[in-house]
C-alpha cells in the first residue's frame, strides 16, 4: 500500500500542492502534519511509522517534508526499512525499493556518519585547545544557570576595575566569599592589592 506523508512548517502554508502530488502518485492513505519550526514532536509521522507493514511504500513530495536534517533522514529511512517498507520521494527521484534508491541512501548514511565524525573531531579539538589555554569545557561545577550568569557579570565588573570588590558585591547582592568563588570558577586571578577592597 502507498502511504503519503505531508508536512507544512507554518500555519500559513497549505497542503494542496503536496496532497495533489501524493494522490496522483496513488497514495491510499495520507498523514498530514502542520507544525511550526520550533516544534520537534511529529505525532502524525509517529502514527504512520507505527502502522507501517511489510511491502508498504511511504511517499513524500520532497525529502525535506519528511526530515529536517541528514541525520534525521537516515534514521527515518532506517525505521521505514526496519518495517519492511520503502520510501519514495517524488521530487527527489528517490525510491528505496529499487537498487539505485538503496545505493543512494547508503551514500546518505555515509555522509551523515562523516558529518557526525567531523563534529566530534571539531569538539575534541576545541576542548583540547581550551584546556591548553587553561580553560575547561562545560559549565562551572556547582553553579546554577542563574549563578553562571552572575559569575560572568562579576568577572566583567572585576576585570574592568571600575568598582571595588565591596561595590561589586553590593551591585550583585552577593557576599565577598561568593564573589571570589565566582571569579575562581571563571579562572580569574584575584589581585591581592584589590582583593581586600
Amino acid at each position: 500500500m502507498k502511504i503519503g506523508y505531508a508536512r507544512v512548517s507554518t500555519l500559513e502554508q497549505e497542503f494542496a500542492l503536496q496532497l495533489d502530488a501524493l494522490q496522483k502518485a496513488g497514495c491510499e492513505q495520507i498523514y498530514k502534519e502542520k507544525l511550526t519550526g520550533a516544534n520537534t514532536a511529529r505525532p502524525e509521522l509517529q502514527k504512520m511509522l507505527e502502522q507501517l507493514r511489510s511491502g508498504d511504500v511511504v511517499v513524500v513530495w520532497k525529502l525535506d517534508r519528511l526530515a529536517r536534517s541528514l541525520k534525521d533522514l537516515v534514521e527515518l529511512v532506517n525505521a521505514v526499512q526496519d518495517k519492511g517498507a520503502a520510501l519514495h520521494s517524488l521530487n527527489d527521484q528517490i525510491d528505496t525499493s529499487t537498487p539505485t534508491g538503496k545505493f543512494t541512501f547508503h551514500i546518505f548514511a555515509a555522509l551523515a556518519e562523516f558529518e557526525r565524525e567531523l563534529t566530534r573531531e571539531r569538539t575534541k579539538a576545541g576542548l583540547a585547545s581550551a584546556r591548553a589555554r587553561g580553560r575547561v569545557g562545560g559549565r562551572p561545577k556547582g553553579l546554577s544557570r542563574k549563578a553562571q550568569h552572575t559569575a560572568i557579570i562579576a568577572e566583567k565588573l572585576y576585570k574592568e576595575g571600575q568598582l571595588s570588590v565591596k561595590d561589586i558585591c553590593e551591585q550583585l547582592s552577593i557576599s565577598r566569599a561568593t564573589l571570589y568563588k565566582y571569579l575562581a570558577h571563571q579562572n580569574v586571578t584575584v589581585n591581592s592589592k584589590t582583593g581586600g577592597d
